[in-house]
């Protein structure tokens, strides 16, 4: 897909962050441009700002991604409103206060908290727009968003963020794999921001997280932005921002990419040592 005007996208987790980003770039290409997040406020305004700075077609529809009939019912407002949806980025995601702590000690509703935004999330999205796609006989591409961190190598401070990314990995490249049996109307991609720590505000996102996942514990959080955690576990690197990671990921669809993933020799080095452990059968590489 190399032309995105007049193309249909859904972006959840899109009133900040990457999701934001992608919203700007594709708005500002001509695509009609539909922002959900679960916090209506931010949303709201989101979706205006990307309006005006662009001119193009946004709308803003708040969805809770770990409730399916929530994600059905934006389906169904989205194919009444346009008839068509040709970009699915599933893209919402949470951190959780768990950072530098032992895994056995972490809260279980943290647990499924993480799991059921950053998995469950995409599961939903993938049951509640990717058999009316298929129907539809449309080109389009279903965007998983990832990170290295569990998707390629897991770190050893974010174990909850880690597994639920792992997993995003894994259903992507099951789905790309399916696809291919439906034809080549559909593809799948899965997107690892970065290269770097993207500055976004996915570590304060306690702050939507509902009531019936509880608070967690009252263990305090190692960092709280992303500033903070570059200083506290020393990080030599700049950040990356989040329009280089929607470049790079549009960038990405365009040549038909499934792998979306920013040129990283370091990173590239890393992947190269897991997978060389993993055919020697030797024990796991650190993955700092």
């Amino acid at each position: 897909m190399r032309d995105f005007k007049d193309r249909v996208a859904v972006i959840t987790g899109g009133a900040s962050g990457v999701g934001r980003a992608l919203g700007v770039r594709l708005a500002a290409e001509g695509a009609k441009v539909v922002l959900t997040d679960i916090d209506q406020d931010r949303l709201d305004t989101t979706a205006k700002e990307v309006a005006s700075e662009t001119g193009g077609e946004v709308a803003g529809i708040r969805v809770d991604v770990t409730k399916a009939d929530s994600v059905d019912a934006l389906a169904d407002a989205v194919w009444e409103r346009y008839g068509a949806v040709h970009l699915l980025f599933n893209n919402a995601g949470v951190g959780l206060g768990e950072a530098q702590r032992p895994i056995w000690s972490l809260p279980v509703n943290d647990w499924h908290w993480g799991f059921d935004v950053n998995v469950f999330g995409v599961v939903y999205g993938i049951r509640a727009f990717v058999p009316r796609m298929i129907a539809s006989g449309e080109e389009g591409v279903v965007i998983n968003t990832s990170s290295s961190n569990g998707g390629l190598r897991s770190l050893p401070n974010t174990p909850i963020y880690a597994a639920s990314k792992a997993a995003v990995t894994s259903i992507s490249e099951v789905l790309h794999q399916q696809f291919l049996r439906e034809g080549d109307r559909l593809r799948a991609a899965v997107l690892f921001p970065g290269p770097h720590v993207v500055n976004t505000s996915i570590l304060a996102s306690k702050r939507n997280r509902p009531d019936e996942y509880g608070a967690g514990d009252d263990n305090k959080p190692a960092y709280e932005t992303m500033e903070d955690l570059v200083r506290t576990t020393g990080l030599k690197m700049a950040l990356t921002e989040p329009d280089e990671v929607a470049d790079f990921a549009l960038a990405g669809i365009r040549a038909g990419r499934f792998w979306l993933l920013p040129e990283s020799a370091e990173n590239d080095q890393k992947l190269r040592e897991r997978l060389d452990s993993i055919v020697a059968r030797t024990n796991p590489v650190s993955a700092w």
